[in-house]
């Protein structure tokens, strides 16, 4: 069974929460809002593996759902001073309206006998810190865990044939082993779930809308390649 979900997929604001965001629409509409990209991404990619996508287009500065419960950046420097009956409203019908389904969705899968390829679809910016990222593609993975090795030396190869002047890396420009939903799900769900997270980028959105839809296409072609069975 393959799951897709992506968790930064737009910058939306409840109307609950609005007032705290009134003089930072520059930081929602920028790469700390929401992953540029990431839900067309992971539409693209259920669509083509009939699989069942997951989204959220609730900006990560309200909650950061691809952190887990505890983590110095679970919320932003606009919610982190609210009170800890709003902090746990916002757990409660947001943070957990997204992941306990598809913790679900794996449970009941790999109850049945089958494995699960999980693809968390994410998009980086280019620039950070002053740093550039010059790569195009990243695969995040848990190295010590073999099946998502291979599966991901296998994709990388895949995509490299296809476009020789791609830059992939591996566990890179985040590694792979870093708080995420992926790495939450490995310390529940034995090596019959595998998580990998995808990340694009965001230049490529920037440049053309047009050269994004080919990258991930192309990105896609590859892991249709490697992603046979037992998904």
């Amino acid at each position: 069974m393959i799951v897709i979900t992506c968790e930064h997929g737009g910058n939306a604001i409840p109307k609950r929460f609005r007032p705290l965001f009134k003089d930072h629409s520059d930081l929602l509409n920028s790469h700390r809002g929401y992953d540029l990209g990431a839900l067309q991404t992971a539409r693209m990619m259920a669509e083509r593996f009939n699989a069942p996508l997951y989204f959220a287009t609730t900006s990560r500065l309200l909650v950061d759902l691809n952190r887990s419960i505890g983590h110095p950046r679970l919320f932003s420097k606009v919610t982190r001073p609210l009170n800890s009956e709003d902090k746990q409203f916002i757990l409660d019908h947001h943070y957990a309206a997204h992941r306990d389904p598809i913790q679900l969705a794996v449970t009941q899968a790999l109850a049945s006998g089958r494995a699960v390829l999980h693809v968390a679809c994410h998009s980086f910016t280019p620039v950070l810190g002053g740093r550039v990222r010059d790569m195009d593609v990243g695969l995040l993975y848990d190295p010590h865990r073999g099946q998502e090795l291979r599966l991901c030396r296998q994709w990388k190869s895949a995509i490299a044939q296809r476009n020789p002047e791609l830059k992939i890396r591996s566990n890179a420009p985040y590694k792979g082993v870093s708080d995420g939903l992926a790495t939450y799900f490995r310390t529940l769900f034995s090596k019959a779930y595998l998580g990998i997270e995808l990340e694009l980028n965001q230049r490529i959105y920037i440049q053309s809308k047009d050269q994004w839809r080919m990258l991930c296409k192309l990105v896609i072609d590859g892991l249709e390649a490697v992603a046979r069975s037992p998904f």
